[in-house]
């Protein structure tokens, strides 16, 4: 789902729409007769239009969040799940058919580039002042949510001790038996991974090596089964004992433990990745909309949201407060959890990630 994974194909729609409005006039907000869209309208309305991924994860988003604001406030949260290159191309037009996104940053980010958001007003989010917010989650046209995370799982019945880190995930002769790691088709290439496993610090990553990234990959390569190209199926080839470790997306892996299968993860090293709100330029419905982007950031309903959902790390530190130790311990924004991973860096693969993909496919089909 693009909401949460950027899958190439996601990619390559967006390139498209991207080259298009580059092309023509870029996101305008002039409807079709020359008037323009209002931005600041919603006063008397009582339906807002929000995109997201749907699924599990907008059922979580309805209970956690849609629901009580509905009950809160009277307006009424209509869901639908357009991709943002329909998006972006509603926008061009003048036209925008929803009044807030949900989707990753890193979509916000190619947006924003293409003059396609709004730039946020944070003085109209009073649940930001003083929340202790990270500043990465707070870019200048989006507004962070809820932060999901990529992590190693593995069989312990499999592996005589438990691996630690991506270098023993790339250390075959001490950790033997066939792995797993993500395609470009899934999401974006595991490059951080492969760095953390040739010795590059954390805090060191970025701008990433792509050259030593993929010599990493090379080393690695004979050892992986499968380069996985759906969400599901990193824990279909754990579970299946073809695998004996894997990269996947968090809850993934919970799945499988609830389901009394020997398997556990470590989170040091996890990826993190942050989904926030966007409002599209030229919506109509902008006063309802960010009413609803302050709700969302109230702490009891990060922590009601992570309870809900996997992908619900929340962004608010005093969400933490008021969630039991079993939750946190599945969340990649716990206070232990925040030592040992890091932050996908959206602005540096906003900038290289048509060139990374393609380089990853020449390498994936040489």
């Amino acid at each position: 789902m693009e909401t949460n994974r950027i899958g190439r194909r996601t990619l390559l729609r967006t390139a498209g729409a991207v080259a298009a409005a580059a092309a023509v006039t870029g996101c305008g907000t002039l409807m079709g007769n020359g008037e323009s869209r209002g931005s600041s309208g919603g006063g008397g309305k009582k339906r807002l239009v929000v995109s997201n991924s749907g699924g599990a994860y907008s059922d979580a988003l309805t209970k956690a969040i849609y629901e009580p604001f509905t009950k809160e406030t009277g307006i009424t949260v209509t869901t639908v799940n357009y991709q943002s290159a329909q998006v972006i191309a509603q926008v061009r037009q003048g036209r925008p058919q929803v009044d807030l996104m949900d989707n990753s940053l890193l979509i916000f980010q190619k947006m924003e580039r293409l003059e396609c958001l709004e730039p946020v007003d944070y003085d109209r989010l009073k649940n930001v002042k003083g929340a202790g917010i990270p500043e990465v989650q707070l870019p200048q046209h989006a507004v962070g949510k809820n932060v999901w995370a990529s992590v190693m799982a593995y069989r312990t019945d499999s592996l005589k001790r438990a691996p630690k880190s991506w270098a023993d995930f790339w250390n075959p002769d001490a950790f033997p038996g066939p792995r797993s790691l993500q395609s470009a088709d899934a999401d974006l290439p595991e490059l951080e991974f492969a760095l953390l496993a040739d010795g590059v610090p954390l805090d060191k990553l970025y701008p990433l090596d792509v050259d030593r990234a993929f010599a990493s990959m090379s080393r690695i390569r004979g050892d992986v089964k499968k380069f996985w190209n759906t969400g599901a199926l990193p824990a279909v080839l754990l579970g299946r004992k073809e695998v004996v470790a894997t990269s996947l997306w968090g809850g993934r892996a919970d799945e499988l433990i609830k389901q009394g299968q020997p398997v556990a993860y470590q989170w040091n090293g996890a990826r993190r990745m942050t989904n926030g709100w966007g409002i599209p330029k030229g919506a109509g419905n902008t006063d309802a909309a960010y009413q609803l982007i302050d709700f969302s950031l109230r702490p009891e309903v990060q922590a009601a949201f992570a309870k809900l959902s996997p992908t619900g790390g929340p962004v608010v530190p005093g969400a933490v407060k008021l969630l039991s130790d079993d939750v946190l311990a599945t969340l990649p924004t716990s206070p232990e959890r925040l030592k040992t991973g890091f932050d996908a860096d959206v602005a540096w693969w906003d900038k290289n990630q048509e060139a990374v993909i393609k380089r990853w496919q020449e390498w994936a089909d040489a």
